[in-house]
């Protein structure tokens, strides 16, 4: 894969009349208009640009986000929404305007923020969500920065769900048959596909920093560059479907599936984070503690192990998030932690004492990052709020010391909705509607007879 130089793009900041200019210089002529779902799909509508309104944006059912992944509906969806099914408020976020490179026109695409018909901001959006926790940081005067680890696979194309999936052939013809970690020529197996997916981050000036190949077959990691929560929210949300797209493009699908092969390792999101001091700019994790850490760093970490079990639900979203963790070779099975100890759930990195701050192992890749990065900074801050103290780190390994942690979707969600604190964080509209969703996906995952059962059931039972 060739090494190149990354070209900067300018790209408008508030106020809108910028994201006006941006388009016409352009000769951009449609406009992708999205909105994250529940999920952390793309939702939302494709407009001509001459349409396209800057000031007011656009509309959507507000029922969007009391929809499941198969399309369904909870049972008590009149009571999540609103009774007439009424359209939410969308404004484009100017700051997050990018083209569509792969678009045979000049397509731009820009995400958007829901609103309620009086303005206020819609409580089911997930960028909502994580900009209500980020205000409760700004009123403490922090203000958080993270960099997201995302792992996925290059899995060839598959359109039976009944049948396995399988590792794609490189440039050699030839499937991965062995583990390759940190492996530069198991990456340049795949040079076609992530040359493109390069284009396609700078031309959307995604901040894509380290590419390397994970221990899984065709399975692959992207570190994205420090900076606040919600423009890597973003900027995942933005790769996932650009990842996606580049793998199309060569025969082959990009997954983010926690677990997509038995036999394999799953996929996370790791999230570093660490909080600056609003005024000063100093990253209030560094002390004097042994180990080099502070006071607040010490409360952020017993927040995390307090409230992280009960914050699985969304960290780990779906049924197959758990196979990961259950079965994962590397996934966490408790909170604890330790000075760059992978085995454990949380990891401090060592580092100068600038760059303090707690690796979190515990998301999915499957997760929806917005969700995700609210649900860790949610857990930090209550922990700061609550001055609690963590356990003593580990240098053992932390996967023989018990699993702590929810073992399906259903005892996540449980746990999720008996935790008060976290839900007055999230917002308890918020938690009551993605409980509500993620129960009727589980419930739909139970009607479906799988084939263990036909194979071992049918005629020993």
């Amino acid at each position: 894969m060739s090494i190149r130089t990354r070209s900067r793009i300018s790209r408008p900041k508030q106020p809108e009349s910028a994201l006006r200019r941006w388009l016409k210089e352009r000769h951009i002529t449609e406009v992708e208009c999205l909105v994250p779902d529940i999920t952390g799909n793309a939702r939302g509508k494709i407009i001509p640009a001459d349409k396209f309104s800057h000031d007011y944006g656009t509309r959507l059912p507000e029922g969007i986000f009391a929809t499941t992944v198969t399309g369904d509906v909870p049972d008590d969806y009149d009571e999540l929404t609103s009774p007439s099914d009424s359209d939410m408020h969308l404004r484009p976020d100017a700051s997050t305007v990018r083209m569509v490179p792969w678009a045979a026109d000049p397509t731009a695409q820009v995400i958007h923020d829901c609103y309620t018909k009086d303005g206020q901001p819609h409580e089911l959006a997930p960028r909502n969500v994580l900009r209500r926790v980020l205000d409760a940081y700004a009123e403490a005067r922090l203000q958080p920065v993270v960099a997201p680890e995302l792992e996925f696979f290059l899995v060839q194309k598959n359109t039976d769900p009944d049948f396995p999936l399988l590792p794609p052939a490189g440039r050699s013809g030839r499937p991965e048959t062995a583990r390759q970690s940190y492996s530069i020529d198991a990456v340049n197996e795949f040079d076609p596909i992530l040359d493109l997916m390069y284009d396609y981050c700078d031309a959307m000036e995604l901040d894509v920093d380290t590419l390397i190949h994970e221990s899984g077959a065709a399975q692959l990691e992207v570190n994205f560059t420090h900076a606040d929560a919600l423009s890597r929210a973003d900027q995942v949300f933005l790769f996932k479907r650009t990842m996606r797209e580049a793998a199309l493009r060569h025969g082959v699908y990009a997954t983010f599936l926690a677990k997509p092969m038995e036999t394999e390792p799953g996929s996370a999101m790791h999230i570093h984070q660490s909080l600056l001091h609003a005024g000063t700019g100093k990253n209030v994790f560094s002390g004097k503690r042994e180990g080099g850490f502070s006071d607040t760093f010490a409360q952020y970490l017993g927040g995390l192990q307090k409230y992280i079990p009960m914050a699985m639900g969304l960290l780990a979203p779906n049924v197959n998030s758990y196979r990961r963790l259950m079965f994962g070779e590397v996934s966490p099975s408790n909170v604890l932690w330790g000075f760059d100890n992978r085995t454990c759930g949380l990891r401090v990195p060592i580092d100068v004492p600038q760059n303090m701050r707690v690796e979190s192992r515990f998301a999915g890749s499957d997760a929806n990052p917005y969700l995700a990065m609210a649900a860790t900074l949610a857990c930090g801050l209550l922990g700061i709020r609550e001055r609690l103290e963590p356990t003593a780190p580990i240098s053992s390994n932390g996967k023989q010391q018990g699993y702590g942690l929810p073992r399906s979707l259903g005892e996540a969600l449980d746990g999720l909705e008996g935790c008060e604190a976290l839900q007055e964080m999230l917002g308890r509209r918020f938690v009551r509607a993605y409980i509500s969703v993620k129960r009727k996906e589980y419930e739909t995952f139970f009607r479906v007879i799988s084939s263990w059962e036909r194979e071992f059931l049918l005629l020993n039972v």
